[in-house]
């Protein structure tokens, strides 16, 4: 029963399989050959477009920049002329113009006109005159004005427009013509042509008239249709139609200019030859992989007893005091009974590393709220200053503040790290100096003393920010421009260790306040950041060890000077990255 079960499973879903594939592949095929001939026609009308806009230029040449500036009867305009026609002679076959009665008034080449050729008559002079605001493509027509003898069959697609013409004192209009080398086009649509995987492109009108087809030869003898009116009426998209009862995929794309459309048919039996291999391919593969089931069918069916005596033996091992793994396999039921077991083990290890997880995580929360504290009084009030500026038409100084702004804050967030380089920290910190300055009018100066060689070493950032803040506080806000208010920050290295130390010379501090300085007790600046000297003392502790942190010196009315202390840590993304992650095992290790 196990093994008459087995096989007719394994026959419905190969059988299924192979149906379902070989469906999946005929539509998959069906779309990458559409792809293809979508990308293919939107180069060739690329080409195409490109052929006609030159030929566009030029009769915008001849008429805006030559017969507009230039009376016919000046032998500039021939000359003029016969230079356009060389420099284009590779497309242009011709270029003419007319008078309103038809009379050939010049043309390059040189050539004589035929005898009567009743040009009036010809569509391309007809429609020039009859709509004279627009430029009028022909369709592929032999040139039969001129008597060429080297090429008395030439074929040609006519470009043809109304234009004002200067004829000493009296204006008239009349009719440029510009002839293109029919073969230019054909060229194109040949190339696009020569693949014989039974698809094909033709050309087209807005009225479905045919100006390039492959079979141009059997469509005129009557012996090859083709739904090209139809096609012509299409806007730019993807159709289905049947021709002699064979179904076919349209792709439709106009061509700027002329209102043209460039058609693209993709029989279905243009991948039949691919679909006939894939068959073959499916049923080959499908007879490989149902006998190959077959056989592990009936392996399977023997040996169907194998599982529950692995288990079995893997339960007594767990009942013994030993830890094995449990032994999963077998049918439902038996996977079930290992599963059960062995998800007993996974969840003991799950709790526990949950615990250690959490502990971290509640370490890695703590010196993330140490770190977002910052003021958000001095954001707004930064605002404040800035559409006061505006307001006041400071627009030089309100860039300044909104690009020291943004710049502060990006060094802010660091995209999330804890460590930073000395160079981004002093950065910071200048920004926010910067912005200060302006909010207190410059009653005090700032400058920075950095020695070089730390700039490239590792720091907790948001670290300077506090003190400066504290030092235009308590220190030199309050003070007026003439008494000189200065804060100083300098940088060092002394053995292997880093100080940044922010000297103001500002109010001071008796030696009560300075000895709470770094204590619990410490009350929140009535003004400052609310993150204050024993947050910065803290955070450099927790991430450096209690060797380091902060030190402070200060005399009433003489000023503060506080000190941060470092390790000399050279800064890089992999250093920053182990330091981090040494904080977290730490943090792991101590919970443990």
């Amino acid at each position: 029963m196990i093994m008459t079960a087995l096989t007719t499973i394994t026959i419905v879903i190969t059988v299924t399989l192979g149906l379902l594939l070989f469906n999946s592949y005929s539509k998959s095929l069906m779309r990458l050959t559409l792809k293809d001939t979508d990308s293919l026609m939107d180069r060739t009308v690329s080409n195409l477009q490109g052929e006609l806009l030159s030929m566009r230029n030029i009769s915008n040449t001849v008429n805006y920049d030559l017969i507009h500036s230039l009376d016919v009867k000046n032998p500039q305009l021939m000359q003029q002329l016969g230079l356009l026609y060389e420099s284009s002679r590779d497309s242009v076959v011709s270029i003419a113009i007319y008078s309103n009665e038809g009379s050939l008034i010049m043309s390059e080449p040189s050539l004589t006109q035929k005898e009567d050729p009743n040009v009036t008559r010809q569509k391309w002079f007809s429609d020039a005159a009859g709509e004279i605001e627009n430029m009028h493509f022909s369709m592929p027509h032999i040139q039969n004005l001129f008597q060429n003898a080297s090429d008395p069959y030439h074929w040609v697609i006519s470009l043809s427009q109304s234009v004002d013409l200067t004829d000493g004192e009296n204006p008239s209009t009349g009719v440029l013509l510009v002839d293109m080398d029919y073969g230019r086009i054909k060229e194109i649509m040949d190339q696009i042509n020569e693949t014989g995987d039974g698809k094909y492109y033709y050309l087209c009108n807005n009225k479905g008239e045919l100006i390039y087809h492959p079979s141009l030869d059997q469509i005129n003898r009557g012996l090859v249709k083709e739904n090209s009116v139809a096609m012509a009426t299409r806007v730019d998209g993807s159709y289905t139609d049947a021709l002699k009862g064979s179904h076919r995929h349209n792709q439709v794309k106009t061509i700027s200019y002329t209102g043209w459309k460039l058609v693209g048919v993709v029989p279905d039996n243009a991948i039949s030859s691919s679909m006939k291999r894939f068959r073959y391919f499916i049923l080959t593969a499908g007879g490989l992989l149902l006998m190959m089931l077959l056989g592990v069918n009936r392996i399977v069916a023997r040996r169907i007893s194998l599982p529950i005596l692995k288990l079995n033996r893997s339960v007594r091992a767990y009942e013994a005091g030993e830890k094995p793994n449990i032994y999963v396999g077998g049918s439902a039921e038996i996977r079930y009974l290992g599963r059960s077991v062995q998800k007993s083990y996974e969840e003991i290890d799950h709790l526990m590393k949950q615990i250690v997880e959490e502990q971290n995580q509640r370490r890695k929360s703590e010196i993330a709220a140490l770190q977002s504290q910052i003021n958000p009084h001095f954001l707004y009030n930064t605002l404040d200053s800035i559409t006061w500026m505006v307001e006041g038409g400071k627009n030089d100084e309100a860039v300044m503040m909104i690009s020291q702004l943004a710049r502060l804050l990006r060094i802010s967030l660091s995209k999330g790290h804890t460590i930073i380089s000395i160079a981004d920290e002093v950065a910071h910190c200048e920004s926010y100096m910067q912005i200060q300055r302006i909010r207190y009018k410059k009653r005090f100066t700032f400058q920075t003393k950095i020695d070089p060689q730390i700039l490239s070493c590792c720091t907790v950032k948001l670290i300077l920010q506090p003190l400066l803040e504290n030092a235009i506080y308590y220190g030199v806000g309050d003070m007026d421009e003439d008494d000189g208010g200065q804060i100083t920050v300098t940088g060092l290295m002394d053995g292997d260790e880093i100080r940044l130390t922010v000297v103001d010379n500002g109010n001071g501090m008796t030696k009560e306040e300075l000895d709470h300085l770094l204590t619990e007790g410490e009350k929140v600046p009535k003004h400052g950041s609310g993150v204050g000297v024993l947050n910065v003392h803290n955070r450099i502790r927790l991430l450096f060890g209690p060797a380091y942190g902060i030190t402070a010196e200060s005399e009433p009315d003489e000023g503060t000077a506080v000190t941060i202390h470092l390790p000399a840590i050279p800064y890089s993304p992999e250093t920053c990255r182990q330091m981090e992650q040494q904080m977290k095992n730490k943090g792991n290790s101590e919970r443990s």
